[in-house]
């Protein structure tokens, strides 16, 4: 609790980038610091940024194109399932 009062600013600084907090007392989460967002938008970039900086997404170099939405998706090979489709696309470097 003692750090927590000593390291206020710079954990606030944390929830303004996005992130959440959790504080424990005696090993032990009492409360949890979250950012407060006034629009969706805010809340999707804060969350992008805080999954961004996990490395857990990367955000396009480019928009999305709009013929991409309009050309229809490969089909299957071989008729099987999306998972293995998605493990044999992953295996190819793709």
């Amino acid at each position: 609790m003692s750090e927590t009062k000593n390291r206020l600013s710079a954990l606030l600084e944390l929830v303004r980038q996005g992130e959440t907090v959790l504080i424990l007392d005696r090993h032990r989460p009492i409360a949890r610091l979250e950012p407060v967002f006034s629009t969706a938008g805010e809340e999707i970039d804060g969350r992008l940024a805080s999954l961004e900086r996990k490395g857990i997404v990367r955000r396009p170099r480019q928009p999305l194109s709009a013929s991409l939405l309009k050309t229809r998706p490969p089909k299957s090979r071989g008729g099987g399932s999306i998972l293995t489709a998605l493990l044999a696309e992953r295996e190819e470097g793709r």
